[in-house]
C-alpha cells in the first residue's frame, strides 16, 4: 500500500469509523458463518441468538507486532530494572504502557485530558506540559513520554496551537527530571515534517541536539520498524543518520539528565 492509500485508509478507519479492510474480511466470512450456523443448529436444541463475528477468522491471535506493544514492553522492562524512586509518565496510553508499569509499581500520570477512572497504582493529575504550573522544578528521577510529544502544539488533544509545542514540551519535561535522572521518550522519526494535525515526524539527529540543549544526554536508543524492535548498543550517530532519511520509524530514546 503506497503512502497516499495509507493516508486515505487511516482517515476512513480512524476518523470516520469506516474500515475498508475489515469490511472485506467480514464479507469474506459470510459463507463460513452460514455454514457453521447451519451445522450448529443441527446439533443444538437450546435458545439461540445471533451475533455474527465475521472477520475474526482472518485476524492474528494478538497484535504483538504493533509499535505500541513493542515500545510499551521495552520501556516498562527498563523501568522495572532501574527501580526509580519516583516515576512520572506524561501522556502515554493508560490502557497500554501505564498499565504495564502500574502492574509492578506506583506511577504518577500527567495528561492534558482528564482521566476519570480510579486505577490501582496510578496517581493522576491533569496538567498541560506546554504551560506547566511549576516549570523547571526537579520532581522525579524517572520520567516517560511515549508516543505523545509529537502531538504537542497541534491542537489535536485540546492543547493550544503552537508550532514550538514540541520544543517547549521537551524543555519542560527535562526540567522535571532531577540530575542523574532518566527520561524515556518515544516519537516518530524520519524525514522531519509536520502532518497536521496528526503528529510530527522528528529528524532524530536534530532531536538529540535539541535534547542536549536542555541538559539531556543520549544514553540508549532503540527503534521500531517493520514490526520489529531494534536496539542500538553503540555508534548512535550512524543509526540516527540512517533513520533520518527514512519515511517513518518509531524512535525510543533514553536520555540521562546531566
Amino acid at each position: 500500500m503506497n503512502e497516499f492509500l495509507r493516508k486515505i485508509y487511516w482517515v476512513l478507519s480512524m476518523q470516520f469509523g469506516f474500515d475498508p479492510r475489515r469490511l472485506m474480511r467480514s464479507l469474506r466470512g459470510i459463507p463460513r458463518y452460514v455454514t457453521d450456523l447451519a451445522q450448529f443448529r443441527r446439533q443444538y436444541a437450546g435458545v439461540l441468538a445471533l451475533r455474527p463475528c465475521l472477520y475474526d477468522w482472518y485476524e492474528e491471535g494478538g497484535a504483538a507486532g504493533s509499535e505500541y506493544f513493542l515500545q510499551d514492553l521495552h520501556v516498562a522492562r527498563k523501568i522495572f530494572d532501574a527501580n526509580p524512586t519516583r516515576h512520572v509518565d506524561i501522556g502515554s496510553r493508560i490502557d497500554g504502557f501505564v498499565a504495564h508499569v502500574a502492574s509492578f509499581r506506583e506511577v504518577e500520570v500527567f495528561d492534558i485530558r482528564p482521566v476519570k477512572s480510579l486505577i490501582p497504582g496510578v496517581i493522576f493529575s491533569q496538567a498541560d506540559l506546554m504551560n506547566p504550573a511549576n516549570p523547571n522544578i526537579a520532581y522525579c528521577d524517572s520520567l516517560s513520554c511515549l508516543h505523545a510529544l509529537e502531538h504537542f502544539g497541534l491542537g489535536r488533544y485540546g492543547d493550544a496551537v503552537d508550532p514550538q509545542g514540541f520544543s517547549v514540551g521537551l524543555r519542560n519535561m527535562a526540567g522535571l527530571v532531577t540530575a542523574g535522572g532518566v527520561l524515556y521518550l518515544s516519537v516518530p522519526v524520519g524525514q522531519g515534517r509536520v502532518e497536521f494535525n496528526a503528529h510530527r515526524i522528528s529528524d532524530p539527529v536534530g532531536l538529540v541536539a535539541l535534547a542536549h540543549t536542555f541538559g539531556l544526554q543520549l544514553f540508549a536508543f532503540a527503534w521500531v520498524s517493520g514490526g520489529k524492535l531494534h536496539q542500538c548498543t553503540a555508534d548512535f550517530a550512524t543509526v540516527l543518520e540512517s533513520l533520518r532519511s527514512q519515511r517513518y520509524a518509531l524512535g525510543i530514546f533514553t536520555f540521562l539528565k546531566s
